[in-house]
């Protein structure tokens, strides 16, 4: 019999919650920002209508594990949902239809995007500063 080899401890920084939520917000935020550049490059498109995508809240409640765990890489899994938990659907919030039935007004994508891009910005920041806190507790340097 061949002895086992030893496992390696993998602690990846996405196996803390506050550095998976971080990065699962930034992950949002980008598949937002790619729905908004699909509605802006189609706001010349007739009968096309705004999208969006559902709310990071949502997405966080569709990603949690249901049903069995696997405690081994060559079980099952016994979840079969989406996994990343994002969906696009049409945005019913837009500001208004156009006589083609475009929906798409560039002013409002202008306000989402600029959004998209403070958000992301925040969860970069916090992102660096669990970093810097994990490693002023690890080594005692600031």
């Amino acid at each position: 019999m061949k002895p086992e080899k030893s496992r390696k401890l993998d602690m990846g920084l996405d196996s803390i919650s506050f550095f998976k939520n971080a990065s699962q917000r930034m992950q949002w935020l980008g598949n937002r920002q790619k729905v908004i550049s699909e509605n802006v490059a189609n706001s010349d498109t007739p009968g096309f209508k705004a999208k969006d995508i559902t709310s990071f809240s949502k997405m966080l409640e569709s990603t949690q594990q249901t049903g069995m765990t696997t405690t081994n890489v060559r079980h099952i899994s016994g979840n079969s949902q989406n996994v990343s938990g994002i969906n696009t659907e049409v945005d019913k919030e837009a500001w208004s239809e156009t006589m083609d039935g475009n929906t798409v007004v560039l002013e409002q994508q202008t306000i989402k995007s600029n959004e998209i891009g403070e958000g992301y910005q925040l969860a970069a920041r916090l992102y660096r500063k669990g970093y810097d806190l994990l490693n002023l507790a690890a080594t005692g340097i600031r």
